[in-house]
């Protein structure tokens, strides 16, 4: 795919989302299908100075792994790859399934054990906070979406702001608007979720609010935090399904008590969906709540990167807290699921009405 909104997109990265620098070393990671954008990546950084660092994934390794993998390959993150981690000074990722159910027969329990063994990985790079997720579309992400190719990159490209003069700017405007929600749920002691089989309350008193303005992934749009560990109440139905480890999980229902999940329940995906819960003590509590302002996304196409940002939705991750949001949870899980409002939903801060049917009353991110 030739396009110069590729182009822009390299910009954004480097110049907005890491701010790389001179000197800098960036690990740009990606599947061999983003050749083009990883190319972009990397002429953009030379222009600025950086070092990059290509670590590009052919098809068909990761599969090649879980079938061959002995016991002591999950043990221990292979020492050269945590020193590449541990030296660079920012991380850009990109996202190009070749097939998006390409490890749908692998056990989820030797993908969560993957996942133990790189938590270290994932704390380095949340430690230092200079990285950027993005996704190049691929036909396997336009089948998923149930789109052609060409609408698909034109949905990717909207989603990202791509189409306007100035994408940078576009997104420094986003992060003003989403600051001013932030003052406001800053003040809020409780939040109260109502829509399809749901009625959910937590605590987010003493937490802090994180803008996600395009610093960390591309799409974004979105203001988040860690609900208090303890609090969450009641039951809550998750309506829209995600494409995740090689499967598809749709219709998940998870009841908590005191902030934990006492009982779950998947319309499909379900084996998965109790491997995640039970993967460590901390899995059956909340990491994050996320409250969607990108309305940009018409539609969710199953992919977590798009649909969390999707606006007139919240998602709740199970698992690992963000340390800057005051979160205290620990795990080797952080799964974000989606709660559509924009048909009967309402969300309230401490009983006052914030949102109705996916709209905000007092805010407009349109």
């Amino acid at each position: 795919m030739r396009d110069q909104r590729l182009k822009k997109l390299a910009h954004l990265l480097v110049d907005y989302s890491i701010e790389a620098g001179e000197g800098e070393q960036v690990v740009v990671s990606g599947g061999a299908t983003a050749e083009p954008l990883i190319k972009e990546v990397y002429a953009r950084l030379l222009d600025v100075g950086a070092a990059p660092i290509p670590q590009v994934a052919l098809p068909g390794v990761q599969e090649l792994f879980f079938e061959h993998a002995k016991e002591h390959h999950y043990k221990k993150t292979p020492a050269v790859v945590r020193s590449l981690y541990e030296g660079a000074d920012a991380f850009i990722s990109i996202m190009a399934p070749q097939n998006t159910r390409a490890l749908a027969a692998v056990d989820p329990q030797k993908q969560q054990a993957l996942s133990k063994r790189d938590k270290a990985l994932q704390e380095v790079v949340l430690g230092k906070d200079r990285w950027a997720l993005t996704l190049f579309p691929t036909n396997a992400l336009a089948q998923e979406s149930e789109m052609s190719l060409v609408d698909y990159e034109e949905f990717v490209f909207e989603a990202m702001a791509l189409n306007e003069d100035n994408p940078v700017r576009y997104w420094r405007m986003k992060a003003e608007e989403q600051g001013r929600l932030i003052e406001q749920l800053e003040q809020v002691n409780e939040v109260h979720i109502v829509g399809t089989a749901t009625d959910l309350t937590l605590s987010v008193k003493g937490r802090t609010f994180l803008n996600g303005d395009g610093s960390h992934n591309m799409p974004c749009g979105e203001v988040f935090t860690g609900p208090v560990e303890d609090s969450a109440s009641g039951e809550v139905f998750f309506g829209i399904p995600v494409a995740v480890a090689g499967r598809e999980v749709s219709g998940v229902r998870l009841e908590f008590e005191e902030g934990r999940v006492v009982d779950s329940s998947a319309e499909k995906g379900e084996e998965y969906l109790n491997a995640m819960l039970d993967a460590d003590e901390g899995a059956r509590y909340l990491g994050e709540l996320g409250i969607g302002t990108n309305y940009g996304i018409p539609r969710a196409t199953k992919n977590i990167l798009f649909d969390e940002k999707l606006g007139g939705t919240v998602h709740l991750a199970v698992g690992r807290s963000y340390e800057r949001t005051g979160g205290k949870n620990e795990s080797s899980v952080h799964w974000d699921l989606i709660l559509d409002l924009r048909e009967g939903g309402e969300l309230y801060a401490d009983g006052q009405l914030l949102q109705k049917d996916g709209m905000f009353l007092d805010y407009n991110f349109g």
